[in-house]
């Protein structure tokens, strides 16, 4: 069985996402301003939203916090 049959992790699976023309624009000035492309900033964007979902069944919360430690925005209704 090769790779992309048995469901490795870097096997790629390709989606058609229908968005509105202001995420699209998002997108594209968060990919240009961090030097990568679309793709990458949604699947970092997934990775951090799975981190908010393991950390809520978990009890936790997630947020902003300063270099002194002082949390300066609570992020809710992830």
């Amino acid at each position: 069985m090769s790779a992309e049959e048995n469901g490795s992790p870097n096997t790629r699976v390709r989606l058609n996402l229908v968005i509105t023309k202001q995420l699209d624009e998002m997108l594209e000035k968060l990919a240009e301003a961090n030097g990568t492309n679309k793709s990458e900033i949604l699947r970092k964007a997934l990775a951090l939203f799975e981190v908010a979902h393991e950390a809520k069944e978990h009890g936790n919360k997630l947020g902003i916090v300063s270099k002194d430690r002082q949390v300066l925005t609570e992020i809710v209704g992830l």
